[in-house]
């Protein structure tokens, strides 16, 4: 299966690694990257003979484009894969709420769109609730501050995390107000609102930190077939605290889970 990734960040390098290292019934054919020029030297650095294209050209060139790009990417990228009818591999669950067009476009051009469970513990837990009847889902988010201070949402609001000395919170809402609010920190969120009872029904809140080291979710959905807790403590990466190291992870479980012979969870 031929495999073409849109990004070669923090998440995209990883799983690129990944697949030429390991990997082998995926195939990297081919990246795309905002600076063609830089992910040309990483590639190079790295000793991969792997070309960098367009978003087109890679919808045509391959079975499965994976996005590892910035949200703001979302769209063109799933409008390539739909137009291509291809199936696209995304952890991109803030854009995906917004996003019912393109889902219609992937459908019409007979492709299919994937999104990886990231960094939420439990996601085929709540999509089996789901079936029956979810009363309520709350997800609190506590990150340390150093996740949280580059976000739009602290910035746009002039929140000074640098010298906090407890813990603060930065957001109440719900999961769809979070996710356009923080659209690169929640993508958990905007997941678990997919999975579950919708973003809009979903309790969300966000707090900084400073005792903290990892970025922690704990979750609560009571269903008529069940009431369960979920609590994550994800350890951050080096380069992008906000992301942790489990999400590239993810992202590789799910590219496996489509050839392999056994899957496990739904």
């Amino acid at each position: 299966m031929k495999i073409g990734i849109a990004g070669l960040g923090t998440i995209g390098r990883v799983v690129a690694r990944h697949l030429v290292d390991r990997e082998l019934d995926l195939v990297l054919d081919c990246v795309a990257a905002g600076d063609a020029g830089k992910a040309r030297r990483h590639l190079a650095d790295a000793g991969w003979d792997v070309p960098v294209v367009t978003i087109d050209e890679m919808a045509r060139r391959v079975d499965v484009v994976v996005d590892c790009a910035p949200s703001a990417a979302f769209r063109a990228i799933t409008t390539a894969v739909a137009d291509h009818g291809k199936i696209l591999l995304t952890v991109s669950g803030a854009a995906l709420l917004e996003a019912d067009d393109l889902v219609e476009r992937v459908r019409a051009g007979r492709g299919r769109i994937i999104l990886a469970t990231g960094a939420l513990l439990g996601l085929d837990a709540v999509r089996a609730a789901a079936l029956g009847t979810i009363r309520s889902v709350t997800m609190v988010t506590r990150k340390p501050p150093k996740s949280l201070v580059k976000a739009e949402y602290v910035v746009r609001h002039g929140i000074d995390l640098t010298e906090l000395d407890a813990p603060l919170r930065i957001f109440e809402g719900s999961a769809r107000q979070g996710a356009a609010a923080f659209p690169a920190n929640v993508n958990v969120a905007a997941a678990l609102g997919l999975a579950g009872i919708g973003a809009d029904r979903t309790w969300l809140e966000i707090w900084a930190d400073p005792a903290l080291e990892r970025n922690t979710h704990f979750i609560t959905v009571d269903a008529d077939s069940a009431r369960f807790e979920l609590r994550i403590e994800n350890v951050p990466t080096e380069e992008n605290p906000g992301t942790g190291r489990i999400t590239a992870l993810s992202v590789i479980a799910a590219l496996r889970a489509l050839v392999t012979p056994l899957h496990i969870g739904t």
